[in-house]
């Protein structure tokens, strides 16, 4: 699912296509894309709107309207925004369309139907404008956690939060929660770039623990955010694709030596996500490893089950079928990772193809 660095660059590539455009018209193909499966409202409210901004709150785009209201778009997991000439055919994994007066369309394209779009206010009585209430239900922005990059979110804050905290590392810096915008693919490379096992307690935290992480956790999110986000799956932006997954030191590198230490990185799962970590420099301390000894577990092969197979919860390099590290065998996550980024690749391809050249304002009409 795309993140911080992903969403951050969606914005941004909107910003020079769609700020100043005024919205003449909405299709909606997929209801469910609507948050309020109400598009007599959704038309209402949009319809003959100016887009004044785009930006960003935690994983949303939102696209700020003349009237104080605004357009969230939670891509999700296969979610694409793409602005064509309306003269572009339409291919049939678009979901939502919203035309401009001047003759061009952004195209909310989404294979799995997972993705969102709503409606919300900016709040203009609070600090920062935040979002508020959504069309359709009750839901607020209330509960996102701080965004990691801004400057108010200082090392004193985060350890005021991890202090108010219980659990493991890995999910609560998933949970939007406590930090917004952060996921899988960034949780794992914070982790690992600051010697923290992911099924590490907050309580165990060392004094210099916490400011290690949080030091992380903003340089990684920046990095991305400058290469544009990670095209791992199907997360492509409006102008292209990102390339932060050339610089991906654990994430989908299970089996793979450590650029650390040159030990197999390991690959668990957590909360039914999938977890990458080396176990020799992020280190369990022993308060630490009963409670993750169940799901530690699931790293070695059932017996008489070999790795890979049906019914197996292997999801580690065994060192033993595959020779040396960098030389698996083809049922080793190296291979199975592989032929998961050349599919993405070919997806990402096939989606900028069906959408044509993106055009800026007046162009391409």
């Amino acid at each position: 699912m795309p993140e911080l660095p992903e969403v951050e660059t969606v914005a941004r590539d909107l910003r020079g296509l769609v700020v100043g455009a005024r919205i003449a018209d909405v299709r909606v193909s997929w209801i469910r894309t609507l948050r309020s499966q109400d598009e007599a409202a959704f038309r209402a409210a949009i319809v003959g709107r100016t887009i004044v901004g785009t930006s960003r709150r935690a994983k949303l785009v939102v696209l700020d309207l003349d009237d104080g209201g605004a357009i969230t778009i939670h891509l999700k997991m296969t979610g694409q925004l793409f602005v064509v000439p309306a003269a572009q055919s339409v291919d049939g994994y678009v979901r939502l369309v919203m035309a401009f007066e001047d003759g061009r369309e952004l195209r909310f394209r989404d294979i799995r139907k997972f993705g969102r779009v709503g409606l919300a206010r900016r709040d203009v009585t609070g600090a920062g404008g935040d979002l508020r209430g959504e069309l359709g239900g009750s839901k607020t922005f209330k509960g996102f956690g701080p965004e990691p990059l801004e400057a108010a979110f200082t090392v004193r804050a985060f350890n005021r939060r991890l202090r108010s905290r219980k659990g493991r590392l890995k999910p609560l810096l998933m949970d939007q929660g406590f930090l917004a915008g952060v996921g899988n693919i960034y949780a794992d490379e914070a982790l690992w770039a600051a010697r923290l096992h992911p099924l590490r307690s907050v309580r165990s935290l060392r004094p210099g623990d916490p400011g290690r992480l949080y030091r992380e956790v903003r340089r990684i999110l920046a990095e991305a955010v400058a290469r544009r986000g990670s095209s791992v799956d199907d997360y492509t932006a409006p102008e292209g694709d990102g390339s932060m997954q050339e610089r991906l030191l654990v994430y989908q590198r299970a089996g793979e030596p450590c650029a650390r230490c040159g030990r197999p990185v390991r690959r668990i799962v957590v909360g039914g996500r999938a977890t990458h970590f080396c176990s020799w420099c992020q280190r369990l301390p022993a308060v630490d490893r009963a409670g993750a000894a169940t799901i530690l577990r699931g790293m070695v092969p059932r017996p008489g089950r070999e790795p890979g197979r049906a019914g197996s919860r292997w999801t580690d390099l065994d060192r033993g079928l595959a020779g040396e590290v960098g030389r698996p065998p083809d049922g080793s996550p190296q291979a199975r990772a592989e032929r998961t980024r050349r599919a993405a690749a070919a997806r990402r391809a096939a989606a900028r193809a069906s959408a044509g050249t993106v055009t800026g304002p007046g162009e391409g009409a």
